[in-house]
């Protein structure tokens, strides 16, 4: 079956979605960021299979959101996150936080975040990096941008 191409529509969910659309592949990335850099780690903690980790992180690779550096004299991988990989994770920082709020149950939040610049346990916030504001999708106008679509 062939996947829908996401890149080339004029929306920036879609442009994402054709970067890390894949289930596993928010999940890589996750363990990247924790840490969990190097294949066999990877395939462990997810219990993926070889052929399936391999197709995430050549697309993440060729995305160029992680970074394949050797790490013996074999041709063996860990993987990092580039700024624009770094930059996702933000993303997923935010699903996080809705995931906590709506999904984790009386057991809690599988992981809490300390914020290095104040040491508090805290949580990712929207807000409009013009004001400061609070920033959700009930207190935003959608206008056409410059890369909008044009009618035919």
């Amino acid at each position: 079956m062939q996947r829908t191409n996401f890149a080339e529509m004029a929306c920036s969910i879609a442009r994402t979605l054709d970067v890390i659309g894949e289930p596993w592949s928010p999940l890589v990335l996750r363990d990247v960021y924790a840490g969990v850099s190097r294949f066999e780690q990877i395939q462990a903690d997810l219990g993926i299979s070889r052929k399936v980790l391999t197709e995430r992180l050549n697309h993440l690779v060729e995305q160029g959101v992680l970074e394949r550096r050797p790490y013996d004299r074999r041709p063996r991988y860990e993987y990092v996150l580039t700024e624009k990989g770094a930059e996702l994770v933000d993303l997923l920082m935010v699903m996080i936080g809705w995931g906590d709020k709506w999904l984790a149950g009386e057991a809690g939040p599988p992981v809490l975040y300390r914020h290095h610049a104040c040491g508090e346990i805290s949580s990712v916030d929207l807000r409009c990096a013009h004001c400061g504001e609070p920033m959700h999708a009930g207190d935003v106008d959608l206008l056409p941008g410059p890369g909008a679509a044009l009618p035919s």
